[in-house]
């Protein structure tokens, strides 16, 4: 399979199709008023296709509360020198002024599902018909022992980009020579399964080229990880000995940090670490769970047809913050339920026809340069799941060129999610 930008935005045309004309309505009604919250991968995506599709008869709000939105996909070629903060960072002018979007930059910090309303930090309380949720992540407090929020200065997460990404990136370029780089390997399930190992990947690539010597130590409490054999192949042709890998059989699972000491400790095996990434458990962003809609797993349960919430059917949840069945969490996943999300609520608002629901899911990661791999699936929606229809991935041994292909496949596909999502 292969993608560029033009075909990657050809994967909406099963939403695409089922643009019948709108039901054209009665003069002087209200629009129906749907109020995105989360301007990423699935909420942007949401926002744009109900405003181009609805021409106009629907009033579309989203709220985020960033004025550039920083892409975790791809954030770690920023850290590997593939490219700028610039490349990675878009804003929501095109949304506003082409689609008829308004954009608040806010925090939502209350969702009253009675009422239909949902408040502001800065104080507005907005109405909606539909609600559609695309909060992404926030961390598992006490996941990791001696790290909290306050402590990601010292130790970054880097797993919300930006600022972050900028961090850590000159930690590792800061390292002194021999230095250890380690990394807290979240469990499942969280974002970016293959996310992690693609970082390492590329933190060995900086550390090769300025830091031969440096050592990178990865405790992981999973026993396998995505794309495994690919990231253990690459390990060994472009960073021979410089990363170990120490999975729950050698302590992976027992971990705690010294943010203040610089050092991890690994089952009682203390380690000085120069620089230290710790990627906690994960769960729904917070104003899901606010919103009464998360369960034990910290996850939001969906209609996969439709992903309207199991809780409320006037509420949507889209992308990281959703126990999606068979999809991974992941920018490319996020971007396809938007596009089902959109469908599903145009049709409810307008009367336009609605099609079944199909869902696809691409992740490439880059290893060295020109050295990238992927692997990705076909859903459809049952009653009970998203479901996987078909696979496929990358195989060890692939030749120089295939390669290199992928990665440039991956470039098309960046630049056409992006425009996908922002305008």
């Amino acid at each position: 399979m292969t993608l560029n930008r033009r075909s990657f935005i050809g994967t909406g045309a099963v939403a695409a199709a089922s643009l019948a004309a709108p039901k054209v309505m009665a003069q002087g009604m209200a629009k129906p008023r749907v109020l995105v919250i989360g301007g990423g991968a699935g909420g942007a995506t949401a926002a744009r296709y109900i405003a181009k599709d609805s021409k106009g008869e629907v009033s579309v709000t989203l709220v985020e509360p960033t004025r550039e939105y920083f892409t975790c996909f791809f954030s770690n070629l920023y850290l590997g020198g593939f490219k700028e903060i610039g490349d990675i960072g878009h804003t929501y002018g095109t949304l506003a002024a082409e689609y008829g979007i308004n954009v608040i930059h806010d925090w939502a910090v209350e969702v009253d599902r009675d009422a239909k309303t949902v408040s502001l930090a800065g104080g507005p309380v907005l109405e909606y018909d539909r609600l559609i949720l695309s909060p992404g992540i926030d961390f598992v407090e006490g996941a990791v022992p001696g790290w909290d929020i306050t402590a990601q200065n010292a130790m970054p997460h880097a797993y919300k980009a930006g600022s972050q990404s900028q961090l850590l990136r000159a930690q590792i370029e800061a390292m002194p020579e021999g230095g250890v780089f380690g990394m807290v390997a979240p469990p499942n399930p969280y974002r970016c399964p293959p996310g992690p190992y693609e970082r390492v990947s590329m933190v060995a690539h900086v550390l090769k080229q300025r830091n031969p010597t440096a050592k990178i130590l990865i405790a992981d409490p999973k026993p396998k990880f995505s794309k495994q054999a690919l990231f253990e192949e690459g390990w060994q042709t472009h960073y021979g000995g410089m990363i170990e890998w120490i999975g729950p059989d050698f302590g992976g699972q027992n971990v705690s940090v010294d943010p203040q000491g610089m050092t991890i400790d690994i089952d009682g095996m203390v380690e000085e670490v120069a620089a230290c990434n710790v990627i906690p458990a994960q769960k729904a962003g917070r104003i899901a769970e606010l919103a009464g809609l998360t369960d034990e797993s910290g996850f939001c349960q969906i209609v996969p047809a439709t992903m309207q919430s199991r809780v409320d059917e006037n509420v949507h949840v889209l992308g990281d913050a959703t126990n999606a069945g068979d999809m991974p969490k992941s920018g490319f996943s996020a971007n396809s339920q938007a596009k089902v999300c959109a469908n599903a609520v145009r049709g409810a608002l307008t009367g336009s026809k609605v099609f079944p629901a199909k869902f696809s899911n691409t992740c490439w990661s880059l290893i060295d340069a020109d050295d990238g791999v992927k692997v990705g699936a076909t859903y459809e929606a049952t009653d009970e799941k998203i479901a996987k229809v078909d696979g496929f991935i990358s195989e060890t041994g692939e030749d120089a060129e295939t390669r290199k292909a992928t990665y440039e496949e991956s470039l098309g596909w960046y630049a056409g999610i992006t425009s996908d999502m922002f305008g």
